[in-house]
């Protein structure tokens, strides 16, 4: 397996992804390869005196490096050479297994859809983890990359969750819940109050209805719907939990799961390829979980069961 890492993307590139590869190295599988890809030189340069790369580490020169600041269509029609730009061309020639960044989030989708696209996803959403009560995670999509959504991509939406917590939790039929401001069906905006309706009559999920905020980690469903606008909001006010209650030094281990550095990174579900983005602030160790998370994502082979749920 050949895990590709955008060596440039991140507030504290290419360091702290050099050093989350190292720390990953000794610990993935032997079988797996990590790849950086970024400017050899300031690769190297993060290197300590005498160090060199482990055997399960390589370099792939990328002359340029998108800005986390930069418009994603002008940055990637303008910079062919950047390291989010070689990594979809490695993907797309499936030279590499799956492609993970911290980098310009914008560019990294916006890579997705003319690499990598799905044709039978109207939307490609970003996917995250939930931390519930119980114990166990539910998963949310879409957490940033549509901020407006049809009633038809919600209800895709739906169905790529399924797809993924079917085959990396091992439930057959997970619960599918409308992240809503009210259980009734009647509830919500227009465009919620169809996509209950979609999401109800679609014979490919097991839809238990709206879901309110305040049971988010109530452990009421294994896939939580809702388009980007709502999820990021969410996404960010938990991530907010764990900075809040740490500088209170209130320790608890449910609140750690908000912490970014053990989530590593999310998926990018409805593309025909394996892609994760990072948040921007990602340290070493936040690098090393997004490998981690990146190997089981891809030994799970997501894309050809999730394409296959979408032609049937």
């Amino acid at each position: 397996m050949k895990i590709a890492l955008d060596a440039m993307g991140g507030d504290f590139a290419p360091k702290a992804v050099v050093e989350g590869a190292l720390l990953a190295s000794t610990k993935v599988s032997s079988a797996t390869q990590i790849i950086l890809i970024g400017h050899t030189e300031e690769i190297q340069a993060c290197l300590s005196t005498n160090q060199t790369l482990p055997d399960n580490v390589t370099i792939v020169h990328a002359e340029q490096q998108i800005e986390m600041g930069e418009h994603p269509l002008k940055a990637l029609s303008n910079k062919p050479q950047s390291s989010i730009s070689v990594g979809y061309s490695l993907l797309k020639k499936k030279e590499i297994d799956i492609f993970c960044s911290a980098g310009n989030t914008g560019a990294m989708l916006v890579g997705a859809m003319f690499s990598v696209k799905l044709d039978q996803v109207t939307r490609p959403a970003i996917m995250s983890y939930v931390p519930q009560l119980s114990g166990k995670k539910t998963v949310m999509l879409d957490v940033g990359a549509n901020t407006d959504c049809k009633p038809e991509t919600l209800n895709q939406f739906g169905e790529m969750g399924t797809v993924y917590y079917r085959h990396l939790f091992d439930v057959e039929s997970p619960r599918v819940a409308l992240i809503n401001l009210g259980e009734e069906p009647s509830k919500g905006n227009l465009h919620s109050q169809a996509a209950y309706k979609l999401l109800e009559a679609n014979p490919k999920i097991n839809f238990v209805g709206n879901i309110e905020g305040r049971d988010l980690f109530a452990d009421k469903a294994d896939v939580l719907v809702c388009d980007g606008y709502i999820g990021n909001v969410i996404i960010k006010m938990a991530e907010s939990y764990y900075e809040i209650l740490r500088d209170k030094e209130f320790f608890d281990p449910f609140f750690e799961n908000f912490n970014i550095e053990s989530v590593g990174g999310s998926p990018i579900l409805g593309i025909d390829a394996n892609v994760m983005i990072a948040h921007g602030i990602s340290n070493a160790h936040t690098i090393k979980n997004l490998v981690f998370m990146a190997q089981q994502i891809a030994e799970a082979k997501i894309i050809s069961k999730l394409k296959e749920s979408l032609n049937n």
